[in-house]
């Protein structure tokens, strides 16, 4: 599949989420099969005001690539400087335009899937991007509509293509329905019968089997998995599996999803400082525990650390006390 000039040899994307998609877990999810990333998205405005908390966020990995910088926004000029900034800035080979955000604060400022009520503008931001991106290839990520009486994903798409967009991503939920529901793969399925630009597929892959599912069913060109990846970067090891027809490998033993876990963090404290990384910590190594019998002790200490140091000594008790047979 190709993505613009940029070969993209999986079908397997890790979505771009805030808070959660750093470039310690985007390292991890990589190395365990997520082939293509998105960074956490980055305000437009931040960047044109040169905020120096949002650089940082589009820092890539060594040799992360192929990989998108994400930005959000819905003023043209505003968007277009910051389309050239994250290019710049992140050595991404894609710039990737957030239309999906459902969080009120983002679109109900006309930000995000705020741009779905108004399709006249996003046409002119995506432009403004793709004037900004320095040839880059332009991706946009978007939802069905806002509601599902003013569900317009199909023309959306279209409209996107035609601006000179080189991929859409759908998520299969509306703005209102947040990540509540079920997300519906037939609107996916529409807009990839609707465009000849690549598509790709986002919504309820929580088992590696969803992402069997979603390609089949949609016709997608890749799966983006999102939430179902939480604490869990070995979906993607296991939905790789899936999709080549291999018999699909167990988790790896708790002592070792602790390790992963732990490098995760470190990654993360490199990058963006201990402090913050054992503060974003505290809910990624919840999840990393989400249905592991009797770690609600090790949860509530976690729900304290504020160091390295802090988060050694938690996984050390994990793993004396939860031993394997009792996962």
């Amino acid at each position: 599949m190709k993505i613009g000039n940029i070969t993209i040899n999986t079908k397997l994307a890790l979505a771009p989420m805030a808070g959660v998609t750093d470039l310690g877990f985007r390292t991890v999810c990589r190395e365990l099969g997520a082939g293509y990333t998105v960074t956490e998205m980055v305000s437009s405005k931040a960047l044109c005001y040169q905020d120096k908390k949002s650089i940082p966020l589009l820092k890539l990995g060594e040799g992360e690539h192929p990989a998108a910088a994400q930005i959000f926004g819905s003023d043209p000029a505003c968007m277009e400087q910051a389309a050239g900034i994250a290019a710049e800035v992140s050595g991404a080979d894609i710039i990737d335009i957030n239309m999906g955000c459902p969080v009120p604060k983002v679109a109900n400022s006309g930000d995000g899937s705020g741009l779905m009520k108004n399709p006249d503008l996003a046409v002119k931001v995506a432009e403004a991007v793709l004037r900004g991106a320095g040839g880059k290839p332009v991706t946009v990520k978007f939802r069905l509509g806002w509601d599902k009486g003013s569900i317009n994903c199909v023309e959306f798409a279209q409209a996107m293509e035609q601006a000179g967009v080189s991929a859409v991503a759908v998520h299969g939920r509306t703005k209102t329905q947040m990540y509540a529901g079920k997300a519906n793969w037939d609107y996916i399925k529409a807009v990839k019968q609707a465009v000849s630009i690549p598509v790709i597929a986002n919504g309820d892959v929580f088992e590696p089997e969803d992402a069997v599912r979603i390609l089949k069913y949609t016709g997608a060109d890749m799966a983006m998995i999102g939430r179902g990846c939480f604490g869990n970067p070995w979906l993607f090891q296991r939905a790789l599996a899936a999709l080549e027809g291999r018999e699909i490998p167990p988790l790896p033993p708790l002592a070792q999803r602790c390790d992963t876990a732990v490098r995760q963090f470190e990654l993360s404290a490199a990058q963006k400082g201990e402090h913050i990384a054992c503060l974003e910590a505290r809910k990624h190594y919840a999840w990393y525990l989400k249905g592991v019998p009797y770690a609600g002790y090790y949860k509530e200490q976690i729900s304290h650390v504020s160091t390295l140091e802090d988060i050694y000594r938690v996984t050390a008790g994990i793993k004396r006390d939860l031993k394997d047979g009792e996962r």
